[in-house]
């Protein structure tokens, strides 16, 4: 995959990223990391200085582009080869970015839909993208649909439950309420109106964790009218798994929700549920797969679909004027069940004559035979030119 590096503006910073154009694109989306100090490919540094190789917008831009969407993905402020100050930038601040960008892959993605795919705190500002109709539809991928003051509380309570023996036969014999102790560190921070701070010795964002415990989701969630997919790991202790369902009674829109199998916040296996701890170990291996297809197959249903279907009404291309009918664009750019979504959409064509008789024979089946039979279903589409499509939505969204 090759990607373009590229360059924005907001609020008087150059935040820069990388555009990969996909073959043939249906869709651009941008791609919106999730918290920390993390770069483009959602690689974050650790307070240790140590990089965590986290991997998951890179991996997501990978998959998107063999789904035909172009995306943008981009370094957050001071991080990476983006201007600004990271530890003073607030969610107003990262907000405006995501609009900014949004803004540049409009721009240069002109007449195709734009989708927005976030991650963690990353998929609160998908989201708020899709409540004002800025996107046609957004995938958020480990996002609350509470307040962030009882996210925090809740990763607290859960990250403690999965310390080792050890440690929290330590926190007993010192009587240390880790619980009370944050909340005594988050109401300094609460009280004081400095960007930043000092806690337990390392330099901290105080205005983005002022702005991120006051924030709630639910509001712009309840106003998204547009597709929306909610992914979260069943061990995700960062995000509560529950709150899938809560974010698909919220929205207005055409919703599919997962909570998959035993991965982490990271969309790593953790089948112990270590957590945090485990997290230097666990970005070892790549991003689930499950995770990767379900938003795949969630653009392919929406969108692939609409680009195959959404044209019936007009006639075969004119050479003249250099159109060709959308069955032939199809042909042309080899568009089959194999390359788009196995078993999503299938070709069928009456003649030789035809003008999508460059598509692939195997799957070449006569119309009449196909109208004539029962197992026909209701998304067949009979085209001007003698030809039908039969999209199915993959098994894997439905």
């Amino acid at each position: 995959m090759h990607g373009e590096e590229v360059s924005f503006y907001s609020g008087g910073c150059t935040l820069a990223g990388t555009f990969t154009e996909a073959a043939d694109p249906v869709a651009a989306a941008l791609l919106i990391a999730g918290s920390g100090r993390s770069d483009r490919n959602s690689d974050a540094r650790i307070p240790v200085g140590r990089t965590l190789r986290i991997g998951v917008d890179r991996t997501v831009a990978e998959a998107l582009a063999g789904a035909r969407v172009s995306t943008l993905r981009y370094d957050k402020r001071g991080v990476g080869a983006s201007d600004g100050d990271y530890l003073r930038a607030g969610m107003d601040d990262r907000r405006a970015d995501a609009r900014a960008a949004l803004g540049w892959l409009a721009a240069r993605s002109e007449g195709l839909p734009l989708l927005a795919v976030g991650h963690s705190e990353g998929a609160w500002y998908a989201a708020e993208l899709a409540a004002d109709r800025a996107v046609a539809g957004a995938a958020l991928v480990a996002a609350g649909a509470r307040p962030g003051e009882q996210i925090l509380t809740w990763q607290t309570e859960m990250i403690t439950a999965r310390l080792p023996p050890l440690a929290r036969a330590i926190l007993r014999i010192t009587r240390t309420d880790v619980v009370r102790s944050q909340r005594k560190r988050l109401d300094r921070v609460k009280a004081s109106p400095a960007d930043v701070m000092r806690i337990q010795g390392i330099r901290v964002n105080a205005r983005w964790i002022r702005d991120f415990l006051a924030y709630d989701p639910r509001p712009a969630l309840a106003r998204i009218t547009v597709p929306v997919l909610a992914i979260t790991g069943g061990q995700d202790v960062q995000v509560p798994p529950e709150d899938v369902k809560a974010i698909g009674r919220l929205v207005q829109g055409t919703f599919d929700g997962h909570v998959v199998g035993d991965l982490s916040h990271l969309l790593r296996p953790d089948p112990e549920s270590a957590g945090p701890r485990g997290y230097r170990r666990a970005v070892r291996q790549p991003v689930s797969p499950e995770v990767l297809a379900l938003i795949t197959g969630w653009v392919t249903s929406h969108w692939v679909r609409r680009d195959l279907t959404g044209l019936s009404g007009r006639r075969p291309g004119n050479a003249e004027t250099g159109t060709r009918h959308p069955c032939q664009a199809a042909a042309r750019r080899g568009v089959n069940a194999t390359q788009v979504r196995p078993e999503s959409v299938v070709w069928y064509m009456a003649g030789d004559d035809d003008p999508c008789a460059s598509a692939p024979r195997a799957q070449a089946k006569p119309v009449r035979a196909l109208t004539k039979s029962k197992l026909v279903p209701s998304w067949v589409k009979e085209r001007p030119c003698g030809t039908a499509v039969q999209v199915r939505p993959p098994s894997a969204v439905m």
